[in-house]
């Protein structure tokens, strides 16, 4: 199917004028299939030929101002309509489209818990097509007009508030002028709880077999986002521009959520089962917050093409931790970010296929391209650029800009330049020039301090390697006397270093810090070092540093060390071990242990460095148990589970199993009972017998997907042939394939994986052919065999990547596992177990 094009697209939005769309959809045609009835009412600027998407199971019927279009012009997803006359038309597309179990389209589940059947529409980035027939470009924006026929126990779904007219028959208020991919419809028998706030109605949906777990959330999310819809009216001046605010839960959502207008749909993970840590908890509040900024950044005013999707992305990422950062209930949101969320934006930079946070409209030729630029860059990177333009301009002046391009732009499109405009206009400073350096640049750069000896004091030289300006902090710190291993802050400086500057200089008064710490408070983007002295402070007193914000900047810096190869894994490991247990904040500790086990432990060692990694790691998890701290106690006994090696740490991960109670007699809950069977599994200490009645205790959707990660990580021939079936060759929904990839490859397994690592390649580009983005995700991402770090390993990676038949998501995934897998060799090498 061809992909929209820029130019086309651009053409399309100077033929066409698009007013109105009646949509009208039968969902109780069965199984496979439902029926789509599109009415479109749009005027030809000029005399022109044009086409509309759409991509039907069986097309029935076109007209074109009631003159009937020969069906069979349907080229693929194009439906031509050639010499328009300049003035009004209607169109009407009347056919039958495919449901989809990938989550892209109209996706369809159904819950293996109670037999009950749920749909939901995911039509961003473009596969509107797949739902209705559409102008599907986002600067075309119309109003929308949506009918449903359902089976009489569902409840339906939309933009807009939804009645319903007859049995089984539903309406949804017409909307204001929105972007088709924001045009959103769920429907199924749906468990709600609903209230009201600010005069506007206000629900929470959930599949009914999470109905008590979605009870038991309920308070906590309205309360939550209450207080977020009230943080942003004071912030924008624009009024909240939607009839109605639904967050649906629903099962087998690829991303995090969507911010369809009104409807916001999340993936229904969030809906927690068992207990969850205070960073799962904060990181859906950040999602909740982060929709909901949406609402105006993103569907009350829309990029205009696909290389402005950073606008949304990046607007949306700040606003979401900012207004959480303020929250009473989730203090330390920035600390959470640093520690969790920011590398995924540092890690994209440095790898081959990064791309500016604001490509170049040539960039982006088509919105296949436009699919694959939607990463940690748009996300993380763009986030943390808007924080240090920010701190640049002043909270105030940046506010008065977003307003003013509200105000200027509402219910229509933007680009870049404009918002540009906006912000310029709110602040004497050089806006343009910020976001010429910031946002239309690659890479990130690197801070390095150095200290001597100066007349009265010392001096601060900060060595500059890039080509961006920051303003940032720098902490000073000393050892606090009597006690060397702790370390107290004495002041904190700012810094403004320019774009051109290679090195920064400051004198202070007095001896110079045991610790000089650049960017201070996480401000801006950038990577920093340390200095010897500095270096050996962190070595001793890391876990001391006084604030958590400053400790996650230490942490990271050490990250970095290791991941460009200065620093010895063991060396970070040994760190960990000495500074983790007595950390207080369970961010941290979840980002740091995330980081030694699956990365370190798995990756940057050797096979034989491996098990003292494990037994180290274990080591941390026992002590932040002993230590008691409630908040770390989930993490900590996830690290140990997932550390558990040699016969002894089998054994007694085994019995936790067998009496259903961990360390210290707590009760398993049911994630647990998962986490503890699936590492049983890589172990060789649980067969297919404990997986399937793990599953009749638990046989829910996500009960199956962790079956199917426990079969896959069995050490079995039968098993992996079946898993690797499973993965490539069937028809799976994207969350099962991507359970069982979860499960596949294990370091501990590579006799028995040896065969399949040059299958991967070929069979990953004909499933990614075969059924496309969301599954070449799931085998890219997911199932990618980035444990076996070998130079075979990664000859076989770059040779795959020859192939010009890829698809574009295979091809951008893998060029990013294969530069990871390059990155962990390059460790290997430097650092030899």
């Amino acid at each position: 199917m061809p992909a929209l094009n820029r130019a086309e697209a651009e053409t399309r939005a100077r033929d066409l004028a698009v007013a109105h769309y009646a949509i009208d959809l039968d969902l109780t045609q069965g199984a496979e299939r439902f029926g789509s009835t599109t009415v479109i009412r749009f005027a030809a600027l000029r005399d022109c030929d044009t086409f509309a998407e759409v991509e039907p199971a069986a097309l029935h019927r076109v007209l074109l101002d009631g003159t009937p279009v020969d069906t069979a012009l349907l080229d693929g997803n194009r439906l031509p309509l050639p010499g328009l006359a300049q003035g009004p038309h209607e169109l009407r597309v009347e056919a039958d489209m495919a449901y989809s179990h990938t989550g892209e389209g109209m996706h369809r589940f159904t819950d293996p818990a109670d037999g009950e059947t749920y749909l939901y529409t995911q039509m961003f980035l473009a596969d509107v097509r797949r739902v209705f027939a559409a102008f599907d470009q986002p600067d075309l924006k119309a109003r929308f007009e949506v009918a449903v026929t359902a089976p009489e126990h569902w409840t339906v779904l939309g933009n807009g508030i939804a009645t319903r007219t007859a049995p089984g028959r539903w309406q949804m208020a017409p909307t204001p002028p929105l972007p088709t991919y924001a045009v959103a419809v769920a429907a199924g028998p749906y468990h709600a709880v609903r209230a009201e706030h600010a005069g506007l109605p206000f629900a929470l949906h959930a599949r009914r077999s999470l109905a008590a777990h979605l009870d038991r959330a309920a308070p906590d999310l309205l309360a939550f986002t209450f207080r977020c819809f009230d943080r942003y009216r004071e912030m924008f001046a624009e009024p909240y521009p939607f009839d109605s605010y639904d967050q649906a839960f629903v099962p087998e959502f690829n991303f995090g959520a969507m911010e369809n207008p009104g409807l916001v749909v999340l993936r229904d993970e969030y809906v927690y089962r068992s207990d969850a840590t205070p960073t799962e908890l904060r990181n859906r509040a950040v999602v909740i917050a982060h929709e909901m900024a949406h609402m105006w950044f993103g569907d009350l005013v829309t990029l205009r093409w696909w290389d402005d999707i950073w606008l949304n992305e990046s607007f949306a990422e700040y606003m979401g931790y900012q207004v959480v950062s303020e929250d009473p209930q989730f203090a330390g949101a920035w600390t959470d970010y640093g520690a969790n969320r920011k590398y995924r934006g540092s890690d994209s930079d440095q790898r081959p296929s990064t791309h500016p946070v604001a490509p170049l409209p040539e960039d982006v030729p088509d919105t296949a391209s436009a699919l694959t630029n939607i990463d940690g860059i748009s996300y993380a990177k763009g986030g943390s650029a808007l924080r240090q333009l920010v701190t640049w301009m002043g909270r105030e002046d940046f506010l008065a800009g977003l307003n003013a391009h509200f105000a200027r732009h509402r219910f229509g499109n933007a680009r870049l330049a404009d918002l540009i405009d906006s912000l310029s206009a709110a602040t004497e400073r050089d806006v343009p020039a910020w976001a010429e350096a910031w946002l239309r640049s690659t890479g990130i750069d690197t801070l390095t301090p150095s200290a001597s000896l100066a007349p009265g004091g010392w001096r601060l030289e900060i060595g500059h390697s890039g080509h961006r300006p920051h303003r940032i902090d720098v902490g000073l710190y000393d050892r606090a006397p009597g006690d060397t291993a702790r370390l107290v802050l004495r002041e904190r400086a700012t810094v403004d270093i320019t774009a051109t500057a290679a090195v920064e200089r400051r004198t202070f008064d007095g001896a110079r810090p045991d610790l000089v710490l650049l960017n201070d408070n996480d401000l801006s983007y950038v990577k920093v070092r340390f200095d010897d002295r500095s270096w050996e402070a962190v070595r001793d007193a890391l876990g001391s540093i006084p604030d958590p914000l400053s400790r996650s900047v230490a942490w990271n810096a050490a990250r970095d060390l290791v991941r460009d190869a200065r620093l010895a894994p063991a060396q970070y490991l040994d760190l960990v071990g000495r500074h983790l247990p007595g950390e207080a904040d369970p961010s941290i500790v979840h980002g740091v242990l995330t980081f030694a086990r699956v990365t370190v432990a798995d990756r940057y060692l050797g096979p034989q460095a491996r098990p003292a990694a494990l037994a180290a790691l274990a080591a941390t998890a026992r002590a932040l148990l002993a230590e008691g701290r409630p908040g770390n106690r989930l993490t900590a006994l996830r690290a140990l589970a997932a550390s558990a090696a040699g016969d002894a740490g089998t054994a007694e991960l085994r019995g936790w199993y067998d009496t259903g109670t961990g360390p210290g007699g707590d009760t398993l809950d049911q994630e647990l009972r998962w986490l503890l069977l699936a590492r049983l599994a890589v172990l060789g200490a649980a067969d297919s017998a404990d997986i399937d009645a793990e599953l009749a205790r638990d046989p829910g959707a996500a009960g199956h997907e962790a079956a199917a990660r426990c079969r896959a990580s069995l050490p079995d021939p039968g098993a992996k042939a079946a898993a690797w079936q499973a993965i490539f060759h069937e028809s799976r929904s994207a969350h099962l394939v991507g359970a069982a990839a979860d499960g596949f490859w294990h370091p501990e397994q590579r006799e028995v994986l040896a065969d399949y690592l040059p299958r991967y390649y070929p069979d990953a580009a004909a499933a990614a052919a075969r059924r496309g983005p969301a599954i070449s995700d799931a085998v890219a991402r997911r199932g990618f065999p980035g444990t076996e770090v070998t130079a075979p390993a990664l000859a076989l990676g770059r040779a795959a990547l020859d192939d010009p038949t890829l698809t574009p998501a295979l091809r951008r995934a893998l060029t990013d596992q294969v530069d990871d897998l390059a990155r962990a060799l390059r460790i290997h090498q430097v650092f030899p177990a």
